[in-house]
């Protein structure tokens, strides 16, 4: 990712990387957080809220994101099994400077599985340092 806000382009598409549903990890968040949920019908959506949430937290760590003011039009489209990859990345849609110090950047997230098929999608807006 560029170093700052204004070297951001709309249309940039960043890799936020990749990651697996383990099955051990699967168990263990429907045993915790979704009871009653059949782990063979893939990993529960808000497992897969979770697998995007760190993969977008690794990505942006060192960028100039100061803030997260909003996750919107969130949608998932299937439940990925134990043992599938997923890939995440982000597509720049807009950008919007405010002031001489900050702009917010609206971005697209996906998480694809192996075959390229949509699992999740979702809007954000962020802070970016100028």
């Amino acid at each position: 990712m560029p170093g700052a806000f204004d070297q951001i382009e709309i249309g940039h598409v960043v890799s936020l990387g990749v990651t697996v549903v383990d099955a051990q990890a699967l168990s263990a968040f429907v045993q915790a957080f979704s009871p009653g949920w059949d782990p063979e019908g893939g990993a529960p959506d808000a497992m897969v809220f979770a697998m995007w949430s760190r993969l977008d937290a690794d990505a942006t760590a060192a960028w100039p994101q100061t803030k997260r003011v909003g996750v919107d039009a969130l949608r998932w489209v299937r439940n990925p099994p134990a043992g599938e990859l997923l890939r995440g990345r982000m597509t720049v849609m807009g950008k919007d400077p405010v002031g001489d110090n900050k702009g917010i950047i609206i971005a697209q997230h996906d998480l694809l599985d192996e075959a390229g098929r949509l699992v999740f999608s979702c809007l954000t807006r962020s802070v970016y340092a100028r």
